[in-house]
């Protein structure tokens, strides 16, 4: 073939029956019940419990990243191909950023839904501001932050606190917490012992990791964990791989949590997950109708 030649073949994506869940709606609303009561128990502040779903397709899956990146614009978009597999996502949030000594981790808490209407968005926005179950959500998260760049770093302060930001289908709030490496301190190790995300954990981390083990029916593969790049000289960036697909084997996997607290209730929270689904819903619906 000439080298020259642009004409690719090209695949349709075609979506092949419906989207299943390895828990159904009434399992995932027993787990966010079992989270409370872990968390008035004491066993924990609070954990994240997420569900997963499979969608069977024939086709193309870069369609589906294509379709995502035009409803979900997002400060990470990414598409990895591995060979046997890929992994591709719209990730609002930065596990972890270091820029020579400057270190950042940018938690994410407190979430709810958009309906399009400027004005009635800003005022859902207001509501979550003022939400004292949100708001407890998120201050534990930055403090588990704080601690987190602690071990590594010293100047360790919050640069914006519980910003509303906008996404297609959600609204999040966010934070920064920044630091300085310390003198003699590795960027890859501080990177590392701000692993898992809290914001895709819990607190304490470990406790919670060890729940969410139990309770949830299958290892989490790439969901919240991290993509992105780590450089020769130490800077890095990565993202919480959430609003992310993983492509293999002619399916579609893709994941969704929430924070559970003591006052968390059950049907909230199965809403919370069905928002953060929406854009990756309609990504897969809209790569069916793109022919080129």
């Amino acid at each position: 073939a000439e080298i020259g030649n642009r004409n690719y073949a090209s695949y349709n994506f075609l979506a092949k029956g419906v989207a299943t869940s390895t828990l159904t709606d009434e399992e995932h609303k027993a787990n966010v019940r079992r989270g409370v009561a872990h968390c008035h128990r004491g066993d924990v502040f609070q954990i994240v419990l997420s569900r997963r779903f499979v969608q069977p397709y024939v086709g193309d899956d870069f369609k589906v990243y294509r379709a995502l990146r035009s409803i979900n614009p997002s400060p990470y978009l990414f598409y990895f191909d591995f060979g046997g597999y890929r992994i591709f996502g719209s990730s609002p949030e930065t596990h972890c950023k270091i820029e020579g000594k400057q270190v950042c981790i940018d938690p994410i808490a407190g979430t709810t839904y958009r309906t399009g209407d400027e004005q009635k968005d800003k005022e859902l926005a207001e509501i979550l501001l003022a939400d004292p179950k949100e708001n407890a959500e998120h201050t534990m998260l930055v403090d588990l932050a704080r601690n987190d760049l602690s071990r590594n770093c010293r100047d360790v302060r919050v640069v914006f606190y519980k910003e509303p930001q906008y996404y297609s289908h959600v609204i999040h709030l966010v934070s920064r917490v920044s630091g300085t490496l310390k003198e003699g301190a590795n960027p890859i190790k501080t990177f590392i012992d701000t692993f898992p995300a809290g914001t895709l954990s819990g607190a304490p981390k470990v406790r919670a990791m060890q729940l969410i083990s139990e309770m949830e029916p299958h290892n989490r593969g790439a969901y919240g964990g991290c993509i992105g790049f780590i450089g020769l000289n130490g800077d890095l960036n990565q993202a919480i791989t959430i609003r992310t697909f993983v492509s293999r084997n002619n399916e579609l996997w893709y994941q969704a949590g929430g924070g559970i607290v003591a006052g968390s209730r059950d049907e909230s929270e199965l809403q919370e997950v069905n928002n953060k689904l929406g854009a990756l819903k309609k990504a897969i619906d809209m790569a069916g109708a793109l022919k080129n």
